[in-house]
């Protein structure tokens, strides 16, 4: 009886089984019927659908070095006739290589209106008058961006602004903001990184330069420096630390905006005496004429000629420091024996007066007549942001430090 009880509940199982399986089968049953498809030809007229070409269009060309202005308005497409008429403009002669000019022009080849910057700030408008063409000149109307970048030192500073699309006027004001902590010359690694927020202003849309730079961040071989700019209630403005602290040194680290080391602080080979002597500062390489600023805030102790030394400006500091610039080509106009020099001001130009086997900057730091290597030289910090200003840097900083983080994480080439 208990095996006949067994037997029935396995085989009721069983059949549950069986009808289990038989609810998910699909079968032909189960397979919507195929619908027929109806092919209808449909009456298109090409000629409603084809795009009309424009009865005028937006051309814009560079005027290369080398290159004339009727070949740039050959190169724009206006006609030869028009180019001919354009060119007794005078505005037109006011063309220099690098310009861009931007030309509306018709279906036919004809010049409608074009413009170009003058100089910084003029506009030089040209409109069709008539049968010919008139000319006006207005200050141009700038729009104020701010635009984001990074990059990866892989050889040079400015080989990783080209390309990151910074431009030169940037990476040098990078160079200024960190010079007082990092070596530029020597100092940078393969790996460093850097990021910008800057200010680029725009004609009708189009870059057209790179303005101020806001904030800045730069890991240099293993330490992250970070930079913000502030203006003060005074309106002079300055970069700071995040805490406030100046990023300004009393002294530039270079006296050149950027340049190579060739001969550094020490002993060397004198190169026209042919002994070992005492090197009493550092020597940069640059072309004649290239920009010699004051390292600090000071008055003119002496600007003339000086023996081996040439051309030589003697700056004295605040204390006991004095600053020395020779072998300069020239003086900037007017510079004279008790003349006061801020920070970055032009005193002369790179040359190769005195004993100079080629165009280089002589620089030395003197503490109370002591030579100092400039380049290990601890440098001074300037004063930081005021404690009544506290409250207003913060608050212009904390943008600026969310921009920086958000390019901390990643390589974005460009946020507006």
């Amino acid at each position: 009886m208990r095996l006949r009880r067994v037997a029935a509940l396995a085989a009721f199982a069983l059949s549950g089984i069986v009808a289990a399986f038989a609810t998910i089968q699909t079968g032909p049953a189960d397979i919507p019927p195929a619908r027929a498809s109806l092919v209808e030809p449909l009456a298109l007229d090409l000629a409603e659908r084809v795009i009309p070409a424009p009865a005028r269009y937006i051309r814009e060309e560079h005027l290369q070095s080398g290159e004339t202005v009727t070949g740039m308005l050959a190169r724009l497409g206006v006609a030869a006739g028009e180019a001919q008429q354009l060119m007794r403009l005078k505005e037109l002669r006011r063309l220099r290589p690098g310009t861009t000019v931007t030309a509306e022009i018709g279906a036919a080849g004809e010049l409608h209106g074009m413009d170009f910057l003058a100089s910084r700030d003029l506009l030089t408008v040209i409109r069709r008058d008539g049968d010919g063409f008139r000319a006006t000149e207005a200050r141009a109307s700038f729009e104020t961006h701010v635009v984001m970048r990074s990059g990866e030192i892989r050889s040079s500073l400015f080989a990783a602004t080209d390309a990151a699309g910074v431009s030169d006027a940037v990476a040098m004001q990078l160079a200024d903001v960190f010079g007082g902590d990092i070596d530029f010359h020597r100092g940078l690694r393969k790996g460093d990184r850097f990021s910008a927020i800057y200010e680029m202003q725009t004609l009708n849309g189009r870059p057209v330069r790179s303005g101020r730079v806001l904030a800045a961040e730069f890991r240099n071989q293993g330490k992250t420096y970070r930079a913000l700019w502030y203006a003060g209630a005074g309106g002079k403005g300055g970069y700071y630390a995040a805490d406030g602290k100046s990023l300004r040194k009393a002294f530039l680290r270079s006296p050149l905006e950027f340049s190579r080391v060739s001969s550094g602080f020490g002993m060397r080979r004198h190169p026209f005496l042919r002994s070992w002597r005492a090197h009493r500062g550092v020597d940069y390489a640059a072309p004649t004429g290239t920009r010699v600023r004051a390292a600090g805030d000071g008055v003119v102790e002496f600007v003339g000629r000086q023996g081996g030394y040439g051309n030589v400006v003697v700056l004295r500091h605040p204390g006991t420091t004095t600053t020395l610039y020779a072998h300069l080509s020239g003086f900037v106009r007017g510079l004279h024996r008790g003349a006061r020099l801020a920070q970055g001001e032009t005193l002369g130009y790179v040359g190769q007066t005195g004993w100079a086997t080629g165009p280089h900057l002589h620089y030395e730091f003197r503490t109370a007549g002591q030579a100092r290597n400039p380049l290990a030289v601890a440098l001074p910090a300037a004063q930081p942001v005021a404690a009544r200003e506290m409250a207003a840097f913060r608050a212009q900083a904390e943008p600026l430090i969310a921009r920086l983080d958000l390019l901390s994480q990643g390589d974005l080439a460009l946020l507006e």
